[in-house]
């Protein structure tokens, strides 16, 4: 009797031994990696870190030999599977980050494609010049940055794109091109805004600016009067470089109220050494303690507006680098929770819609059950320049900022909010971003971006075997 057990023991014990070598060494074999917002978790074939050219050349010859997929990524903060592909060989970029070249006469800089802007910010700080166009925190790789075409505060240069000299391009064959507005022209506006399915970005040369001192000018209005107070305070003022905005989503004040920063060259330049040490996240307890209670409450909701409106007004008259106003908080908005997540949306619309937008927007979202966090204003004027551009008009840009459930019911609500909103934005003649999760529906893609079509279309061409892939393509490109 005792030898039965024993070897009923043993068998299962070999079982559960088995089972588990398997799926160890299934998880070595196929790593999972999820996106930034733990909604796509993805079976990969591998993940390769990016050291050199050589390297790269290789993985990507390797990968036509063995008919492989390649994605791209860098942060990996998309949320739409920009950098994720089944099966697919995933290139970290994130180590290929030196400085290659500095000309600080010329304010240039020609830097490697997984460098992050703070690392760009902290070379060219003591150089007193600073970065022309990124997105508001500097967290992001460059390569990353063109590959979605960034646009930020500055209301004098709008999209990444203008300030681009040259890149090098790694194509599906591992040949490395040069990339510019007079060498493969034809190819610039396609990889700049495309996405990662062009081939890999090695390295870019920026154009730079002057690291300006700002006075801070910041105030409360109602959401009816900022389009006029836009266009005469803000771009009719030719001190102000740099400008956001954010509209209520307290239920006080609903997408009614507004309070406005505008950045105001200093009559007095010579001071900027006084205030010219770069920044770190600060203060991060009560912030995240008050986004911590929005999240669960109307009343919280209600709080946080108010502290944001104390601070800002706070804010008035006071002096600040260029530098150091493109390197916003984000450590406060870090968010960890097994069944729930936080996404961004970003809608464009053109300025003169603004205010009807609005109205609109808010009908829809009163009908809806939407844990919104945020919204932020900026503007982007109208640019042309990249094939899936964005700004078909002068556009203010709404980025909101959600919380979400995981589960399946969960995502199919959102992503029927979301296209009700996109209608919204596209009655408006407006368009949408597309770094994040696949909500909107084909025909939205194509309204959105009539030369959609046409982008797609030339990623073929030039890629035929569809080496590089995503799950953006997947979904929209096929």
């Amino acid at each position: 009797m005792k030898k039965k057990y024993l070897f009923i023991f043993i068998i299962c014990y070999g079982i559960v031994f088995v089972c588990s070598a398997f799926a160890y060494h299934n998880k070595i074999l196929h790593p999972i990696i999820d996106d930034k917002g733990h909604l796509l978790p993805i079976a990969v074939k591998s993940i390769k870190t990016a050291t050199g050219e050589k390297e790269l050349q290789q993985i990507v010859k390797d990968a036509k030999q063995s008919n492989d997929k390649l994605s791209i990524a860098g942060m990996q903060h998309s949320q739409g599977g920009q950098t994720l592909y089944p099966n697919a060989i995933i290139i970290d970029m994130k180590k290929y980050n030196k400085i290659l070249h500095f000309d600080q006469k010329k304010k240039t800089i020609t830097v490697q494609s997984g460098a992050t802007w703070d690392d760009v910010q902290r070379y060219i700080n003591p150089y007193g010049l600073a970065v022309k166009v990124m997105q508001s925190q500097n967290i992001f790789t460059i390569g990353g940055s063109l590959s979605v075409n960034v646009h930020g505060r500055d209301i004098r240069n709008d999209a990444l794109i203008d300030t681009i000299h040259s890149f090098h391009l790694m194509n599906a064959k591992g040949e490395i091109i040069n990339v510019s507005r007079t060498e493969n022209k034809e190819l610039f506006p396609y990889i700049i805004g495309g996405y990662g399915l062009f081939g890999i970005i090695l390295d870019v040369t920026l154009q730079l600016t002057d690291d300006h001192l700002y006075v801070t000018n910041a105030k409360l209005i109602d959401y009816k009067n900022y389009r006029n107070y836009f266009e005469k305070e803000v771009i009719g003022n030719p001190k102000v470089e740099m400008h956001l905005a954010r509209i209520s989503v307290a239920p006080n004040s609903f997408l009614r109220e507004m309070y406005v920063t505008d950045y105001i060259l200093a009559d007095n330049q010579e001071e900027r050494a006084k205030y010219n040490h770069l920044k770190e996240d600060r203060m991060i307890g009560l912030p995240k303690f008050f986004l911590g209670l929005s999240r669960y409450s109307d009343w919280g909701k209600n709080a946080f507006w108010d502290i944001q409106k104390y601070y800002t007004n706070r804010m008035n008259g006071k002096l600040e680098t260029r530098n150091n106003v493109m390197r916003s908080e984000s450590a406060f908005m870090e968010y960890t929770s097994e069944t729930r997540t936080e996404i961004l949306q970003e809608y464009f619309v053109p300025t003169t819609e603004f205010s009807n937008y609005i109205d609109d927007l808010r009908a829809v979202l009163q009908k809806e059950n939407m844990n919104l966090l945020n919204i932020t204003i900026r503007y982007v004027s109208k640019n042309n320049h990249s094939v899936m551009s964005y700004s078909k008009e002068n556009m203010f840009a709404l980025v909101l900022l959600i919380n979400q459930g995981k589960s399946k019911k969960d995502i199919q609500t959102t992503e029927e909010v979301v296209q009700k909103m996109i209608d919204v934005t596209l009655k408006h003649n407006g368009s949408y971003y597309l770094p994040y999760y696949s909500y909107p529906s084909k025909k939205q893609l194509l309204e959105a971006y009539p030369r959609s079509t046409e982008f797609f279309n030339m990623k073929r061409e030039y890629d035929p075997e569809e080496r590089f892939v995503n799950l953006f393509y997947e979904e929209y490109g096929k």
